[in-house]
């Protein structure tokens, strides 16, 4: 039996136009480049069809792939505008983990501060990811005590701690989601559901402050096809 649409998603063309204008308000030559990119590939390929004499055939083969071109950059495009979108927001770094593809479990905010420094956790095939987000200097504590916080129960499990951020020796923010996915797979499936299930069991020790968390951000998984 199918499932009811859910009035409260929007369609694939609606969001298709969302995107587009969130692509213009970041870069407003973004969108005729998509287009460019495409007219592009099929005016090759139609020339190709006039010195080969397959003119049609190659044609119909151009408006494919010059549809997919244009998509793949639109994709790209989409990723840096929301990447712009996210910068300098407390939890921006969460919004990039909670996007991740594969099997990843994030816990946002684990550790906080006044000063609105965070300290998020992701359980993945790597072990467990702490990733922070403030000025190296004090979040680096934050890291150290999360750490040793996790280490207690997750015992014999690669725990990483990565500082999200453009200071010296972090990892920018377009960045982030290409650095944990370049970790090595530590665990299998069952284990990171156990592992993250001992982990929920940990208090926050700190509760979130009130301060902006981007609600509902996602970024582009992967290409658009």
């Amino acid at each position: 039996m199918a499932k009811p649409a859910d009035p409260e998603r929007p369609g694939r063309i609606k969001q298709l136009r969302m995107i587009a204008q969130i692509i213009k308000k970041a870069n407003p030559k973004g969108m005729p480049i998509v287009y460019a990119s495409a007219v592009a590939t099929l005016a090759v390929f139609v020339v190709l069809g006039l010195v080969t004499g397959l003119v049609w055939q190659l044609s119909i083969l151009g408006v494919m792939v010059g549809i997919t071109v244009g998509m793949v950059i639109f994709g790209q495009l989409a990723q840096r505008a929301q990447y712009s979108m996210l910068g300098g927001q407390p939890g921006a770094a969460a919004a990039i983990l909670q996007s991740m593809r594969g099997n990843w479990q994030v816990t946002p905010a684990v550790a906080v501060t006044r000063d609105q420094d965070l300290v998020h956790r992701a359980v993945g095939y790597p072990g467990v990811v702490l990733v922070s987000e403030g000025p190296g200097a004090r979040v680096q504590k934050m890291l150290v005590a999360e750490k040793k916080r996790v280490q207690r129960v997750a015992i014999d499990v690669p725990v990483y701690d990565i500082q999200c951020g453009d200071g010296e020796g972090q990892i920018p923010l377009k960045k982030l989601q290409r650095h944990l996915m370049k970790l090595p797979r530590n665990l299998k499936k069952p284990a990171v559901s156990e592992v993250n299930y001992r982990l929920k069991a940990l208090p926050q020790s700190i509760p979130v402050p009130k301060g902006p968390m981007p609600k509902g951000a996602r970024m582009p998984r992967g290409k658009m096809r």
